[in-house]
């Protein structure tokens, strides 16, 4: 069994998709079906050795649906073939072909439905008195007008609504098409009836009134509705074409001693690159020469461009702001990590939230219930409004009725509600640098009341870093450190490393070093010159037979630093503490999760000093200290048994198996390396700080679907009954189908709208 997703083309509602999930969930050999409106896709499980997308697309063709069929290089999701995509549904050609066809259908019968609204508006002007009635000769002029005008907006503009009705009499299935054809045919109908038999019926019927107009301008609003609708819906899927925008054509690429420009699909790991002021780094790399200032705020989110050095990775995608430098390929095609962002996105906006299953249950309904309301409705007013009203009067509120029910209802905006909202929330977190799994992990966390941190490096760097120098018996700072990097230079430990990175950073001579010899727990020792220096840690000194006062930095150990001390045989030069230095933006998480009513627990492996430290300069206070990979596995169950909703927020590798267990795993990513398999949620740079944002953006993003299902439901439940004639007796009140088309086709357009309002929310 295998897991394939396919972009599905004619669907125009909800209703849409719930019949099309029906469809595939029937067919043998399919295991699952999903299918999102929102983004227009169907994930589709089943045994490849059965069956074929030729053979799916077969089984929905005559329901008037598309299955687009992948060449096999697009199966691979190659970067060229991804790049025509726009993650919902179609490319953006196709969209812009399709916006096109509106556009021109919109501007043909716009003017016919404001000549009928003008008409209609002084007929009204005129019972009121308020006017005098058109003259005669007008009228007439007017009541031959209007079928023509009719007639045109019903076959030409309104096709796809007849399409809607043939497709619901051949199979049985039935969409938002198939009511506003069924409800704008009814009214053509009577008309044309009342027209080609205006005397035989005089005596049965009010022949005065036809409902042309009606015709005319519920599919001008309903077209025009699906215009702006689909024009929305375009710019919520800016965020992936924004990302593939980012992907380069070409690179420059050092082959036999020359510069060569090779289509980007050539590059190969391991070839050396060169990249110029303001171009755009093709693939991922190590920077081998060259100090550029890199802008990364496309993927990461970071708004300040950030020099790098050899040594430091690249991104693909991102842009070089100054100098030329020349790098290492060592991700090309889908391994890059802009690739793996925009394949995220795309899975991520496709996937349905849980909130959906409710909307997704009445879609499934919802047609055939509207169908049914319509002809109860049109029965109710022939059978008792006859008996109040009289045969004409109930006919003509009756199809006023009938007609009114099906226009009105809305099942767009029940599809539209989720996915729009999730489509715009996910993109809006990629810009900052905040990669989300699925649509349900993004749910789930805007319901988190505790956030368990692990302390390296998600509190801190994650590696150590010089951060006191304390020169002693009057050697100066610079020759201190420049004497202790040149014997660390020899060594792998990452406190060696610390060393040398703070003496390359600040420039300092790194000397030649002879008869060197490591210490294994202690130190080490080497010439440099003539004179013979020891580094290493207090025990190391005192097996010289060289007095250090361990008072001195006594304080520093129990806040987790280690101390490196330099001497000779003779004297000690100095100490310098190394620590892994608490994040710059921590504290202020941590205070931002504690306002957001968030409990922050740190869990470390690290001793109960190093612990009780952090945890004071992060503002964390509470903290699990000298724990395994599996205690934080306990730590999280324990919390759920408690009832909390818990997050995990780790590196991804040794906290695996907390980031499985917790509701929400959040995975600190640093550099090119995006651990995403046993996290929903990952964080590009490592930045604790976009973990607030995560949440605000689920919280902003819930409060969107809340909204939208609101109004969708809202819409529904007042319209269809004041369309049907409830109200009526009570106050006389019956809506006019014009004003139902107007609220239906506004109805998705302020749902998509609603939903793109996310964008402009600061996180």
């Amino acid at each position: 069994m295998s897991s394939h997703t396919y972009k599905i083309k004619g669907m125009h509602c909800a209703s849409c998709a719930a019949t099309l999930e029906k469809a595939f969930k029937k067919t043998e050999g399919v295991t699952s079906a999903e299918v999102n409106y929102g983004t227009e896709t169907a994930k589709l499980g089943y045994d490849d050795t059965k069956i074929t997308p030729d053979y799916l697309l077969k089984k929905i063709e005559p329901l008037g649906y598309s299955l687009i069929i992948p060449t096999a290089g697009e199966m691979g999701m190659s970067e060229s073939e991804h790049a025509a995509h726009l993650g919902i549904g179609q490319s953006k050609k196709e969209k812009i072909e399709e916006l096109s066809v509106f556009k021109r259908k919109v501007m043909s019968v716009i003017p016919l439905a404001a000549f009928s609204l003008f008409v209609m508006g002084w007929d009204i002007l005129a019972q009121f008195n308020i006017i005098s009635a058109a003259p005669e000769m007008w009228r007439e002029f007017f009541h031959h007008l209007f079928p023509i005008f009719a007639t045109y907006t019903l076959f030409i503009v309104g096709q796809p609504y007849l399409v809607g009705i043939y497709r619901f009499l051949r199979s049985g299935s039935a969409n938002m098409d198939t009511l506003i054809g069924i409800g704008t045919l009814a009214a053509f109908i009577y008309s044309f009836i009342v027209s080609a038999f205006e005397e035989p019926l005089r005596s049965f019927i009010n022949v005065e009134h036809t409902y042309y107009d009606v015709t005319i301008v519920v599919i001008a609003f309903i077209t025009l509705g699906k215009y702006l609708e689909a024009k929305s819906k375009l710019k919520t899927g800016d965020a992936i074409e924004k990302l593939l925008g980012l992907q380069v054509k070409t690179a420059l690429v050092v082959l036999h001693n020359k510069e060569m420009e090779i289509p980007i699909g050539e590059v190969a790991k391991g070839d050396i690159l060169i990249v110029k002021p303001g171009g755009k780094i093709p693939v991922d790399g190590v920077i081998i020469e060259g100090t550029p200032f890199i802008d990364e705020a496309m993927v990461t989110g970071e708004p300040m461009p950030a020099q790098k050095h050899e040594g430091d990775g690249v991104i693909a995608g991102t842009l070089n702001t100054t100098g030329v430098f020349t790098f290492k390929a060592t991700k090309v095609g889908s391994e890059t990590l802009l690739s793996h962002i925009i394949q995220m996105v795309s899975q991520a906006q496709a996937s349905k939230a849980p909130i959906q299953a409710l909307a997704d249950k009445i879609s499934a309904v919802f047609v055939p219930i509207v169908l049914v309301l319509s002809v109860l409705s049109l029965l109710a007013w022939l059978i008792v409004g006859t008996e109040y009203l009289g045969f004409s009067q109930a006919l003509s509120y009756g199809l006023v009725s009938f007609v009114g029910i099906l226009v009105i209802a809305c099942p767009c905006a029940l599809g539209l509600a989720t996915p729009t909202a999730i489509i715009v929330g996910v993109g809006k977190g990629a810009r900052e640098g905040i990669l989300v799994k699925d649509a349900a992990t993004l749910e789930k966390l805007h319901k988190v009341d505790v956030v368990v941190v692990d302390k390296t490096g998600t509190i801190t760097k994650g590696k150590p870093e010089l951060v006191s120098i304390n020169a002693l018996n009057g050697i100066r700072e610079k020759e201190l450190i420049s004497i202790l990097a040149s014997l660390e230079a020899q060594s792998e430990h990452p406190i060696a490393h610390a060393i040398v990175s703070y003496a390359q950073k600040n420039k300092l001579e790194i000397l030649p070093v002879k008869q060197f010899e490591i210490i294994k727990g202690m130190g080490l020792k080497g010439k440099i010159g003539n004179i013979e220096y020891f580094a290493g840690n207090a025990k190391f000194l005192e097996n010289l037979s060289l007095n250090i006062e361990k008072k001195s930095f006594e304080k520093d150990t129990l806040e987790g630093k280690t101390p490196v001390i330099l001497a000779t045989k003779d004297k000690i030069l100095g100490i310098v503490m190394v620590a892994d230095a608490l994040k710059s933006e921590a504290k202020e998480a941590v205070s931002k999760l504690h306002k957001l009513g968030i409990r922050v627990i740190m869990a470390t492996g690290d001793d109960k000093n190093t612990a009780r430290y952090i945890a004071s300069q992060a503002g964390i206070d509470e903290f699990v200290a000298e724990v395994l990979p599996a205690d934080k596995l306990l730590k999280i169950k324990e919390l759920q048994s408690k009832g909390f909703i818990v997050a995990m927020a780790g590196d991804g590798v040794n906290d695996a198996p907390a980031l499985a267990q917790a509701d929400v795993g959040i995975a600190m990513s640093t550099g090119t390396d995006v651990a995403i398999e046993s996290a929903g949620i990952t964080l590009l740079n490592g930045d604790i700080s976009k973990l607030v944002k995560a949440i605000r953006l689920s919280k902003f993003t819930m409060r969107g679907i809340r909204q939208n299902l609101f109004w969708a439901f809202i819409y529904n439940i007042i319209g269809i009954p004041l369309a049907g004639g409830a109200l009526y007796p009570i106050f006389g009140w019956l809506l006019n189908p014009i004003f139902a088309g107007l609220a239906m086709a506004f109805s998705s357009v302020s749902v998509v709208s609603n939903s793109l309002r996310l964008k402009s929310k600061k996180l």
